[in-house]
């Protein structure tokens, strides 16, 4: 079976490189078609990969700043000549699904969530971007115009994996798919357990407005408890103007040290709604129970009173009664580690393995069958 996997652009590490990384173990040798791959910014890994770009790696700034050429990206991706291949998985969270393959190729479509800015996030994107009205009003018309293409895009794949049960509804709201549920993978292999906390709570990740950070800033600027923040992201320099002497800042971190933070905390503070949250569950893969807002992939992964609790309200106020009521010591921190334990890096390989096996069997059986 020859195998090719597609990719939205390489020019970041986050979960969504995760997945292909786990693609890439499974099918070393598969080649990996992405619109851009800025080679600073994504893991070194990457380096030794078959990676083939689109036509928009060789314009001028698109590696540094490539929203600049946001309307040519659905010509992008259907530029790549995908015709030598038997199979092809996608992981897209914008244009990669929509890829053209032969009939005889099956398509199946990892799905990390229906294009945000084109759905779900549509009039937030826009009012939170810092732009003039005109450039506004012009991606307000274009949105309009690549939410079509993004509808069309979607039919192409032969099957849908929603990366959970919250993506899976939104799979079927805009696209009008089915799809099946598999988790991402978190490697739990480098995450242990300690043998009792340190006086901090933790938060962390990538720190953007939508993560809702400034609400943990608030209510421990309140608390006056030790807070620690690992991360680095555009929301950066606010939230340090707005913490008070209580809170750390550990900026960008090594695996190494993340897991020593995650070992040493109270709890890990989880306050936004995330399609699935990998950081809550390298938490719990650390024994340490996770207060988290009750939504997306949170109701997914956290069991209250088990492995955490849940939020009232996505409030400061709240979360800091949240935190004044909780109590450490009530949770197993090999409890807690068991659950995480099925969101393994190994558990997703097999599933995804044992899934394409069957779709593909599936598929050709189907063609053949064809009069």
């Amino acid at each position: 079976m020859r195998v090719a996997l597609v990719h939205d652009y390489l020019s970041q590490d986050g979960g969504a490189e995760r997945v292909l990384r786990a693609f890439h173990d499974l099918w070393p040798e598969a080649p990996v078609y992405t619109l851009l791959y800025d080679e600073e910014r994504a893991n070194p890994v990457f380096r030794s990969w078959k990676i083939r770009t689109s036509f928009l790696q060789k314009f001028p700034g698109a590696v540094g700043h490539y929203r600049w050429y946001l309307p040519l990206m659905p010509t992008a991706t259907e530029s790549y000549d995908l015709s030598d291949y038997d199979f092809v998985l996608s992981s897209s969270s914008a244009f990669a699904k929509g890829v053209l393959c032969r009939p005889e190729t099956l398509h199946i479509s990892y799905c990390h969530t229906p294009t945000r800015y084109l759905w779900t996030d549509t009039h937030s994107y826009l009012s939170e971007l810092n732009a003039p009205q005109p450039i506004k009003a012009m991606l307000s018309l274009l949105s309009t115009n690549l939410r079509v293409w993004d509808r069309l895009a979607a039919l192409r794949a032969d099957r849908f994996i929603a990366n959970s049960e919250n993506v899976r509804e939104r799979i079927r709201k805009y696209y009008g798919r089915q799809s099946v549920v598999i988790h991402p993978p978190v490697d739990l292999s480098q995450f242990s357990l300690a043998g009792r906390p340190e006086n901090f709570y933790l938060t962390g990740g990538r720190l953007v407005s939508y993560k809702r950070f400034d609400l943990v800033v608030r209510a421990f600027n309140k608390l006056g408890l030790p807070l620690r923040i690992f991360g680095t992201g555009p929301e950066e320099e606010r939230l340090r103007q707005l913490a008070g002497a209580n809170i750390t800042f550990h900026g960008r971190v090594s695996d190494v040290e993340k897991a020593e933070l995650y070992r040493k905390c109270l709890a890990f503070l989880h306050p936004q709604l995330e399609d699935f949250g990998i950081t809550a569950i390298e938490a719990m893969g650390s024994g340490r129970p996770v207060i988290a807002y009750p939504a997306g992939g949170a109701l997914e992964t956290v069991i209250p009173g088990e492995t955490g609790v849940f939020l009232q309200d996505q409030t400061w106020e709240n979360l800091a009664h949240t935190v004044i009521r909780f109590d450490p010591g009530k949770f197993s921190p090999e409890l807690i580690r068991s659950r995480a334990l099925q969101f393994d890096s190994a558990v997703f390989k097999e599933k995804i393995r044992r899934y394409v096996q069957e779709q593909y069997a599936e598929f050709r059986h189907a063609r053949a069958s064809r009069p």
